[in-house]
């Protein structure tokens, strides 16, 4: 959530920022968010000169009675009476007022940082970098989708006859193979100084709105009306909620924690191969690493979040390029992302398996999330996340990956967790 002050001081620039991201009420919205504060301002000081006035009187009815001047004692009394009636409205006025605030606040997007490039769909996204040789397969190399079935690994209709569509069964070697890049994953983590979290899969409704889950992707998440809980679409949002409403020194940062969970989202969406098989599901497995940082270090933290993602797909043999995502691609929260993309050459496409993002003070001003300085100022903190890494896309990859005509071949950094060399 954009913070009030910053917009007054920065008009132009937010206005000019949200435009990037295509949020074409830009101007109308931040005019409106003005006006409300001006509103908020006037009412407030109206009722802090009420209660001001009160508390004079309070003094006077005081000093009338030990004069013994009641008549005069009365009349300050009715004068109260009169003060605390408007004292009411006001404060349920400015009530009314910083709700209508905080909701329009919540409609509006983050500010792009300066270097997000121009755009309007994932076409015009930048690459940055790309990395690794394309393997060369045979024509009559398969699909993951065809794959899982040869080797019996995953099962998607039964997961279909259980639950439904995009919640597979993972059975024998896949099921091992999906347990050994949650270690590889966290063991990586841990080496790279994060620490492990074992969060709650479900969240409330405070949690959803801290990160900013609610209200823009409300229907993309599974909801247990009856407790008024929601299904997780990523560790990231315990994780950060860990620090709702948390006052933190100096000496605390950086924070680094890494987390594996299920994750679910609603959004499996459209037909075709770009979403078959593992491309998309309901419920899949993630690792998902999370820190908080100072402002002037952020996106030094952000670098050093992608190269540690980056890190991961070079051990595990995949090619891959890194996108910064242009204003039109990247998230409602993030001021900054980098999407990375692996090869998949049976499926002939690249298949995003990360996004790491800072969303400087957007989340932490919604969470509260607050540094205390030396002089005990307190500012906004920077939260960053990124996926390192989700499990479908890159398990899809590997499988056609290393498809061969003796069997599926396991990068050899995995084979230490799966205990085996081959699936056959």
């Amino acid at each position: 959530m954009l913070q009030v002050n910053y917009i007054r001081e920065n008009r132009e620039k937010v206005v000019k920022g949200l435009l990037k991201k295509h949020f074409h009420r830009a101007e109308i919205a931040i005019t409106e968010v003005l006006a409300l504060d001006d509103r908020r301002k006037q009412t407030q000081q109206q009722l802090d000169e009420s209660l001001a006035e009160q508390n004079q009187i309070a003094k006077e009815i005081g000093l009338l009675m030990k004069e013994g001047k009641k008549t005069e004692a009365e009349q300050k009394k009715t004068r109260t009476a009169e003060l605390k009636n408007s004292s009411k409205e006001l404060g349920e006025k400015l009530t009314e007022i910083e709700k209508s605030l905080i909701q329009l606040l919540y409609t509006i997007p983050n500010v792009p940082h300066e270097s997000v490039p121009e755009g309007k769909t994932a076409d015009d996204n930048v690459v940055m970098k790309q990395v690794g040789e394309m393997p060369s397969l045979p024509e009559t190399a398969l699909p993951h989708w065809d794959l899982i079935k040869k080797y019996d690994i995953i099962d998607f209709d039964l997961g279909n006859k259980v639950t439904g569509a995009g919640f597979p069964f993972y059975k024998g070697k896949g099921a091992k193979l999906q347990r050994a890049l949650i270690n590889f994953f966290l063991d990586r983590a841990e080496q790279a100084g994060y620490t492990e979290i074992q969060a709650p899969i479900m969240i409330n409704e405070d949690s959803g709105y801290g990160t900013g889950q609610l209200p823009d992707k409300e229907g993309q998440m599974y909801h247990a009306t009856e407790d008024n809980l929601f299904l997780i679409p990523t560790a990231e949002v315990p994780i950060t909620n860990m620090y709702r409403d948390v006052i933190l020194e100096p000496k605390d940062l950086p924070i680094r924690h890494a987390g594996y969970t299920p994750c679910f989202r609603r959004e499996a969406g459209s037909w075709g191969a770009h979403v078959r098989g593992l491309n998309r599901l309901h419920q899949f497995d993630k690792v998902e690493i999370v820190q908080i940082a100072q402002p002037e270090n952020s996106y030094e933290k952000h670098e050093e979040m992608s190269e540690h993602i980056q890190s991961l797909l070079r051990d595990l043999e995949l090619p891959y390029r890194v996108l910064k995502l242009c204003g039109g691609d990247i998230s409602f929260n993030a001021a900054l992302c980098y999407d990375m993309e692996v090869f998949s050459a049976a499926q002939k496409r690249w298949l995003e398996v990360s996004s790491v993002s800072n969303f400087e003070t957007f989340q932490a001003n919604r969470l509260k999330l607050r540094l205390k300085l030396p002089d005990n100022k307190k500012v906004l903190l920077h939260t960053l996340n990124g996926s390192a890494l989700a499990l479908p896309r890159i398990v899809a990859a590997i499988l056609e990956n290393n498809q061969t005509e003796k069997g599926i071949r396991i990068p050899p950094i995995l084979v230490p967790y799966t205990g085996f060399e081959w699936i056959d």
